[in-house]
């Protein structure tokens, strides 16, 4: 297969694939990445853990239930998850472990077919690209003076992507009948939502596995629109901004983006979808990132959720002795910043005081005094050097160290 995809294959049309999903030696290394990435059990209560156990048995049974065409997926159980800095939730579906497997063993096979035609802008669920890559091909485009920014935001993509243009899609390059109707039946799984059970007719479920490659086939026609018109296009999933030497061609971008939106079934949201000069007071939030007048930072919801989870780990009734509550701030802290170090100069250094101030709150309410750490008492009590003492981790510090260092 790998030797097909450097020569091609006839008319760029696959046509015997299933047999490389079911291959025993695929479904163990699918098992692989599944174990790797944990996660809760589906509508069958199953977990990981309990999956390893009579494992080469699962994976046989697997085997022979793809390739006799006995297998067919259970339904997804959905769940709500907040949404960073927010109170809105969002859905969240999980499959079971063994489909997991499954549409793991799918993606293995389909996802070099695929991605060697991407975009190369797209940079969201690919092999070897992440989010800082986006990142630094926005801050790239910024700074060769592409200021003007469609700060785009597609409507619930994941959950109305229609299922038969995104099949006509994947049938340009898959001919294998038992593949397609396999991907067909991943877009069909039954949700279970509590006590309701449906079965979708749009959309493709975020949780499951085949999820993000079914996301970019979709899309991707649109980053080849876009790079063809001669718009700068950084896309990671359904998040993406076009980048523009001016406003008049912001706005003629947009149009374009809209027509196509319109073609594929898909809706921009009007309120979060805008041009944006990102030379003034406003800015754009990209990927975590605010960006805004040559500078960037963690933006609002960014900064919101990290002092939500420092809050719960530092609330005066904490019974876990300082060092350890310092140790769990600091594993957060440490995760949180190898994200948002490339922050501009001194954008993270308000952050440091008000975590001290939570630590020092929760010491006061060992001293059996009310309210919150606050004032020059509690200052002396416990001065920046007692927290530097427990090794409390210094976002400052850390960010200046990075700025000095060459890889940083």
């Amino acid at each position: 297969m790998l030797t097909a995809l450097e020569s091609g294959v006839k008319g760029g049309v696959w046509f015997s694939l299933m047999d490389k999903v079911y291959a025993p030696g695929n479904l163990h290394s699918a098992f692989e990445r599944v174990h790797q990435n944990r996660g809760s059990a589906g509508v069958d209560h199953q977990t990981v853990g309990q999956y390893v156990h009579g494992l080469e048995e699962r994976l046989d049974h697997l085997h022979e239930a793809l390739r006799d065409g006995r297998y067919h997926p259970q339904a997804i159980r959905r769940t709500w998850i907040p949404k960073p800095g927010s109170t809105e939730k969002r859905p969240l579906g999980i499959p079971t472990v063994q489909d997991r497997v499954a549409q793991t063993a799918l993606r293995h096979v389909l996802e070099p077919i695929f991605e060697r035609e991407f975009a190369e802008h797209s940079y969201g669920f690919r092999p070897g690209r992440g989010c800082k890559d986006a990142l630094r091909r926005v801050d790239a485009l910024l700074k060769a003076g592409y200021t003007w920014v469609v700060d785009a935001d597609i409507k619930g993509y994941f959950d109305s992507i229609p299922h038969e243009p995104l099949m006509e899609r994947v049938r340009r390059r898959i001919a294998d009948s038992r593949v397609l109707a396999l991907v067909q039946a991943y877009l069909e799984q039954d949700v279970l939502d509590s006590m309701e059970q449906w079965t979708p007719d749009e959309g493709c479920p975020q949780g499951a596995v085949i999820s993000p490659l079914l996301s970019n086939i979709y899309l991707d026609p649109l980053d080849h629109l876009m790079a063809k018109a001669g718009y700068e296009m950084v896309r990671y999933a359904d998040d993406f901004v076009l980048l523009c030497h001016s406003e008049a061609q912001a706005h003629q971008a947009l149009e374009l983006v809209k027509r196509w939106m319109d073609e594929a079934q898909l809706t921009l949201h009007p309120t979060k979808t805008r041009v944006v000069d990102a030379t003034q007071r406003g800015g754009f939030d990209f990927l975590g990132y605010h960006f805004e007048r040559g500078y960037k930072r963690p933006r609002k919801k960014s900064l919101a959720k990290l002092k939500e989870t420092i809050r719960g780990k530092t609330q005066r009734t904490n019974g876990c002795s300082f060092t350890t509550i310092v140790a769990d701030v600091n594993r957060t802290l440490r995760g949180w910043f190898e994200y948002f170090k490339h922050s501009s100069k001194g954008e993270l250094r308000a952050l440091d005081p008000w975590i001290r101030m939570r630590l020092r709150s929760v010491l006061r309410k060992r001293l059996k005094r009310k309210g919150r750490a606050h004032g020059w008492l509690d200052h002396q009590r416990w001065p920046n050097a007692y927290f530097a003492e427990h090794g409390l981790y210094s976002l400052n510090a850390a960010h200046v160290s990075a700025r000095q260092s060459p890889c940083g």
